[in-house]
This record gives C-alpha cells, structure tokens and sequence, in this order.
C-alpha cells in the first residue's frame, strides 16, 4: 500500500495535491489545493512576507483496495489517479471549486481594490476627450454610418434578389445602385473609424503611462523600500499595454456591434414580433451565460496581472544580477523560480482558457439552433401560406446578424472586463498623493550656510526594530566631520535624514536654525550634493552624468573642469568618443563611476557636500588627490562648504575637523582625531586594529 501511495503521489502535477490516504475510507482528494507563493502578489518585501491559493475540493473520493500483490497493479493505480485529476483541474462541474478561483481571502492580500467598469471607463474617456476630442467625435461619427450603412444592406440585399427573380429589372437597378452607395460609405466610414479609434488607443496608453510614471516617481522613499522594480515596470509596460484595446477596441467594436443588433432587432419586429421574442429569447440566454463567464475572467484577469508581475521581477532580477548567478553556478535554481511563477500563470491560463472553450461552445450551439428553429418555424409559415420566401430570407439574414452581434458584443466585453479588472492596480497607483514634500512650498532661504542640528532624532525603518536613538549633534557652517562606526550603525541613515528622503521617528533637524520640513526641499536639494558609495550612472553620455541636476547654463568646461578636479578627466579622454561616451553597465570600473559622481558633487558647487563612502573604489593616490581637492574648494570658491564624510579609511578621517563616533545607533563620541586618541576609547581602538592591519600586511609583502 505505501509503494502505490508513493506512486500516485509521484503522478501528480507540481500545482495539485496528491491524495490523502486513510485506512477506512481509502483515497480521497485534500480538502484544499494549496500551493504558496514565494512572495505576496504585489511583490512587496516588507507588509506581505507570502501569500497562497487554496482552491475548495472535497466533492470526489477514490475507493481503493490493496491489492494482493505489488506487481502491475500499482502502475495501473498510477495511470488512474492522473487521468483522473487531471480532467477535474480543468473543467468546472464536479464541485463548487473551479468557479471560487479567487474567493479565499489568501489569494490577493494586499492587491488593487475592485474598480468598476464606469468609473474606470469615465477615467479613460476623459484622458483622451481632454487631450483630442475631436479624434473620439469623428471617430463615432464614422462608426454611426458604417453601423447604419450595414445593417441596412441584407433587407436592400434580399430585395435585390427577389426584384431580380420576379423580372422587376427598374426595382433590382435601384437597389443595386443603393448596395453600391452603402458598401462605399460602410467602407469609407469604417477606415475612417478603425484610424482614429487607433489614435485614441494611442493617446490613451501615452498619457496613462505618463501619469502612471509621474504618480510613481513622485511617492517616498519608503514606497519603494516595500514595492519591488520588476512590479512597478510590468504595471507601466504591461498593464497599461492591456488597456490600450479598451477604447479603440473593445468600446468601438461593443458599439458598432450594439447599433448593429438595435438595427436587426428593429427589422425582426417588423418582419414578424413572434419570431423576433424566439431570438430574443436565446439571445437572452446567451447573455447568462456570458455574465458567469464574464465573473470568472475578471478573477482570472486579476491574479494573471499579479503573477505576471513577480515573474517579471524574477526575470528583472536574475538578469542583473547575472555575474552573482554565474560566480555561484545557480542558474538552474534561478532557472526553477521563474518556472514556478510560470507554473502558476498557467495554472490560472488553463482554467482560462476552458472558460472561453465553454462560452465558444455555447455560442456555437446557440447560434446554430438560432438557424435551425427560423428555418423550422419560416418553413412552416411559409407553408401556411402566413409568410412569403422573402420575408423568410429577411428574417434569417437578420437573426443571424442579431446573434452574432450579440455574441460580439459579449466577447468584446469580456475582453474589456478582463482589461479593467487586470488594470485595477494601476488606478490605485494613479490615485497615490504625491508625497507631502512636494504638496507644501517651503522657506527659501537667501543663502544656505550650512549649520546642521540635530536634536534629540530617533528613527526606525517601518515593522524594524529602532536604529538611531536620541541623536544630538551639531555641525557648524564651513566644518568637514567625520562619521566613524561599525556597518549598520546609523551613518547612512542620518545622512538619509538629512537629504528628508525619510522623516525622523521622533526629534528634529534644523538647518541654518529653520525646521528641516519646513524648508523647500527642492531648493534645499538644490543646494546639497551628495555621493554613494554605489554611485548610480544613467545610460547616458558621460558629459550629461557629470552635468546632471545642474543648473542648464553649464558649459563644456565647467564639467571638464569638475572632471580633472575628480581625477576623472584622463580615463574619460582615453575613451574614442571622450565626454559623448554611452555610459554602459560594464564600460566603467567602480572606481570610475565614483569619480564622475564626485565631479558631478562638485560642479553642483554645494553649500553641503555629503560623501557616503565615496572613495572606496579609488586607490590611495586618487583618493588622496580627490580629498586634497574637494578641501581645498572648501576654502577657495567662496561661500561656506559644510562637507560631511562617511569613510572607514583613517586617511580620510584624521583630517576632518570633528568625528563622530556612532555605535547601535547612538553617538558615543566626538572630538577631533587627536582629542578622541587621547581618550582611549572607540575610536582608539579602531585607529590601533586599523594600524595593526596595516603594519601586518606592510610585514608580509615588503617593497
């Protein structure tokens, strides 16, 4: 029993859930399908650790009795229990659990709340009236006249015909020349109709990513702490592409095909109402159908959108860290994560897709009776003598073009409610408040000197644990300061404060004795320059990274200038296209980076220079040329220059004017590099283990 348990275990696709084996009622299915997700569906790293999809099953049991003898018989109990699941995965009818795909309330924890289909159609409408109205007034315009020069054409049509056969040679000519006009004009309109719904698309997709971008861009920092770069592009590429089709597909052709089917309605009641109510009548159940499918597409829509997302953060991910990936030999790890959310994608596409298979099955037997019932009945009525052969055509032409509207109508509309419910997160990330430091004009000051406060400043990360406690240091103007600490105490953070990428737990910083929040952060960026110890470059020339963020009178020289006083000019020269080189991933060492982000610090002309580790990628002599440079622009380019340094080389630190020495958050010492020798505390202890060090290597490689 347990090999053959072991073997329909083995049979089971990776998204199902191999059966549970009891003694007294065999093999029966798990209550729940179950399968986690490795991160939530907004792939969001700190609110949502994991997220899961149960799907309900406890409608089938599998009886099974042991057999006698392990032989043949376990392969055959292997080959049931697969053809049997795998059936089940897919077609709805045997339990409620195919319909609930997204009922549990695990599946979409922290994803876009429902918007409905006016307010989203409202919002597009209006982005593209606003821009272009007269796009969408000839647009429909055009499509009016195609609707009306078509419907009309099958009554015109059967005339012809019967005019034609009973000899009537001035009826047929007439009519003829009428199908002539109305096939020009429905051709015409509808070229004309297909171009600018296609420039409504366009316009739509443009101002929706425009206004998506800007919505991001403008969030703060901690937005991005907890949203991932993979989602966020997949919701400006992907889902905006999907509703591109809305206006110019899906609201174009649900209009045509509704003024179309007004049209043949109107015909069937003048032909006869009876037979008009049979059409209606399946037209109506047609339409029931429709709504059940239209329910299950809008869930399928949402978690589709989602699991695409994370499987585009996968991908982003691995293929930029694709060095990491080859040093450590995990391509087919990587290889297996992006499976799993393909994996999951087609779990969801497959159940999909016989979704659509049912509805295009119904449609077909419903349109096909439709045919079958007017022939029956028209026959019938004709043989009674009730109806001529003409009106019989009439009717069938015109129950034809009645159903199949009414099926293009549907199948529009769903397309339309899988585009909106797919697209729910991008209104919700439309509808994000800018951040607060962009809401608010704050104080300029006429000139910023530099003298930084900060007053009793703690901080923690959101759902972290506190990291800075109870800052209180002062830097006054035209002073370079060092903050020395082990990695994680705080540095970084309290230069991240300052720059108010976040805002203090609790405490105050003030610059130039004026609050920092409210100070006009533009203008105070404007006056800050700042270098990362990763400094990023923009796939751009050389010269627009040096000039970035600078003011737009910059010349040539000015950024030559600030690149020799970075000792960035000779390597830049080195390159066949000099400054007009295309900065690329793998063009520039890490050292060279570092130095056109110094030059770009330094053509800013700042009154507050922060450099966070900036010198780490330099050897000695570069970054001793650099320090000596950017202290001697302190002194000779007027204006007071408040440099604040993050370093761990004691070159750097010995010739600040003061030194902050910050542990677990808190500062723990302060002093000049003299002063904090004296002391015999942290700080010296850093300065003996970095000297050691130093002294060790200097022993085993002498010159």
């Amino acid at each position: 029993m347990d090999i053959a348990y072991q073997n329909l275990r083995s049979s089971f696709p990776p998204y199902l859930p191999p059966p549970e084996f009891s003694p007294t009622s065999g093999f029966k299915l798990t209550k729940k399908l179950h399968f986690p997700i490795m991160i939530s569906t907004n792939c969001r790293r700190n609110e949502f650790k994991s997220s899961s999809y149960r799907v309900r099953n406890s409608s089938l049991m599998l009886q099974y009795t042991a057999p006698e003898n392990d032989g043949n018989g376990d392969e055959n109990f292997k080959s049931f229990g697969h053809w049997v699941h795998v059936p089940l995965s897919l077609f709805p009818g045997v339990s409620s659990s195919w319909w609930n795909l997204t009922e549990d309330k695990q599946v979409l924890i922290g994803a876009a709340k429902p918007i409905t289909v006016y307010l989203a159609l409202r919002r597009m409408w209006k982005l593209v009236w606003d821009s272009n109205r007269w796009v969408l007034l000839v647009a429909f315009g055009a499509l009016t006249m195609a609707a009306i020069s078509e419907i009309s054409m099958p009554n015109i049509l059967a005339e012809s015909i019967f005019s034609a056969c009973r000899g009537k040679t001035v009826v047929f000519a007439r009519k003829f020349q009428l199908l002539v006009i109305l096939s020009m004009t429905s051709g015409i309109c509808s070229g004309l109709r297909s171009g600018c719904f296609g420039l409504a698309n366009i316009i739509l997709v443009k101002h929706l990513r425009k206004l998506l971008h800007s919505a991001i861009l403008f969030q703060d920092i901690s937005f991005f702490d907890k949203e991932m770069v993979g989602n966020l592009t997949s919701r400006l590429g992907a889902d905006c592409q999907q509703l591109a089709h809305v206006i110019g597909n899906n609201i174009n052709l649900i209009t045509r095909n509704a003024l179309q089917a007004t049209g043949a309605l109107a015909y069937l009641l003048t032909l006869s109402w009876p037979l008009a109510i049979s059409t209606l009548v399946i037209c109506s159940v047609l339409s029931a159908i429709f709504l059940l499918y239209s329910r299950y597409v809008m869930r399928t829509a949402k978690l589709t959108q989602e699991f695409t997302a994370c499987a585009h953060e996968v991908a982003r991910e691995s293929l930029t860290l694709v060095k990491t990936i080859r040093i450590y030999g995990t391509e087919r790890k990587e290889v297996g994560r992006y499976k799993q959310w393909l994996d999951r994608l087609a779990f969801i596409s497959t159940r999909e897709s016989a979704a659509n298979g049912l509805w295009n099955m119904s449609f077909s037997t419903l349109y096909r009776s439709t045919q079958v019932f007017a022939v029956l009945l028209g026959g019938i009525a004709i043989l009674n003598g009730q109806t001529s052969a003409e009106q019989l055509t009439k009717y069938v032409l015109y129950c034809e073009w009645l159903i199949y509207a009414t099926w293009r109508i549907t199948d529009h509309l769903s397309s339309l409610l899988y585009s909106i419910a797919a697209s729910e997160t991008v209104f919700q990330l439309m509808d994000l408040l800018p951040s607060e430091q962009f809401l608010s004009k704050g104080v300029k000051l006429p000139e910023l000197m530099g003298h930084i406060q900060f007053v009793n400043v703690s901080f923690h990360y959101h759902l972290r644990d506190m990291l800075l406690e109870h800052i209180n240091i002062t830097i006054r103007a035209n002073e370079v300061v060092a903050l020395v600490g082990p990695s994680g105490c705080g540095k970084s953070t309290l230069v991240n404060l300052l720059l108010r990428l976040y805002e203090p737990t609790n405490g105050q910083i003030f610059i130039d004795g004026i609050p920092l929040w409210e100070l006009d952060i533009r203008w105070l960026r404007e006056k800050i320059g700042y270098v990362g110890q990763e400094p990023n470059l923009f796939h751009m020339d050389i010269k627009s990274n040096i000039r970035y963020g600078c003011p737009m009178n910059t010349t040539q020289e000015d950024i030559e200038l600030a690149a020799k006083q970075a000792c960035a000019h000779e390597f830049i020269s080195s390159f066949p296209n000099g400054y007009d080189t295309i900065v690329d991933d793998n063009l520039l060492s890490g050292g060279q980076k570092q130095r056109i982000a110094i030059a770009r610090a330094i053509l800013r002309n700042p009154a507050i220079l922060i450099l966070d580790e900036a010198t780490s990628a330099l050897d000695s002599e570069s970054e001793h040329f650099v320090k000596d440079t950017i202290f001697e622009l302190k002194d000779n380019r007027g204006g007071p220059k408040t440099i604040i340094v993050i370093a761990h080389r004691l070159s750097t630190i010995v010739a600040a004017d003061k030194i902050f020495v910050m542990d677990r958050g808190q500062v723990i010492e302060i002093g000049n590099h003299e002063e904090l020798l004296s002391k015999d505390g942290y700080y010296a202890r850093l300065v003996k283990v970095h000297n050691n060090m130093f002294t060790s290597i200097s022993s085993q490689h002498p010159d």
